[in-house]
């Protein structure tokens, strides 16, 4: 990964393999891969999710399920057309692999989930308030990619950070550190029927909000 590509899109997760390999696509004769990894949380919950890489990154890698790998890459987005329309499809661009050794395990997974974005805001954000009383702002960042490619990433930001993102506007320029998390939630199809599907978004820890001539910095821990 270039220098500019890592100051703007970074990610390294740490966890198990959740799923075989699965053939994605291939570009110029070289081929792609999609599996699922498991990232532990803080509590006992985890977080699914998919993964894109290359098969020359993996010609020496032991890839079955249950193994634990460290990947560094990109967090990007892909449109596929489905059903008459586009949906955004959200991986983890693998940029390198390795197996860590039994003795860093441990180590590895206090910090097994961290993702850092800088880029703009490209979508009216969105405040509320869940059942529980919790804050929230949604906001979608769009990140510049090589070739005048973007990502289209949805973040969300919680309590304190929250109040302060709703203030946000489009065109914004923001820094932002976190994790990328899974989410599970209902979805009626054509035929009325409720599928539950994943959704995939960065929980932000911390940000920057960057001004022209000025830089205001707004952090809060993780709840």
């Amino acid at each position: 990964m270039n220098e500019k590509q890592m100051q703007s899109n970074y990610i390294k997760i740490v966890g198990k393999i959740n799923s075989n390999l699965e053939y994605s696509h291939e570009v110029f004769g070289e081929k792609f891969y999609e599996f699922f990894i498991e990232v532990p949380r803080l509590s006992e919950t985890k977080d699914i999710l998919p993964v894109i890489i290359s098969e020359r990154l993996i010609h020496d890698i032991n890839m079955d399920i249950g193994n634990y790998i460290v990947i560094e890459g990109q967090f990007r987005s892909y449109n596929r057309y489905e059903n008459s329309y586009n949906k955004l499809l959200l991986r983890v661009f693998a940029r390198d692999i390795y197996v860590p050794e039994e003795n860093q395990i441990d180590e590895l997974i206090k910090h097994p989930n961290e993702v850092f974005l800088d880029g703009f805001l490209c979508k009216e954000t969105k405040f509320r308030t869940t059942p529980f009383g919790r804050e929230i702002t949604d906001m979608l960042l769009a990140v510049n990619r090589s070739y005048n490619k973007s990502d289209y990433i949805p973040c969300i930001a919680w309590g304190r950070n929250a109040r302060y993102c709703e203030k946000l506007e489009v065109g914004d320029r923001i820094k932002l550190w976190g994790r990328v998390q899974s989410r599970n939630y209902q979805k009626k199809n054509e035929d009325d029927v409720y599928e539950t599907k994943t959704a995939y978004e960065v929980s932000i820890t911390k940000l920057e909000h960057i001004k022209e001539n000025n830089r205001k910095k707004n952090e809060e821990g993780e709840s």
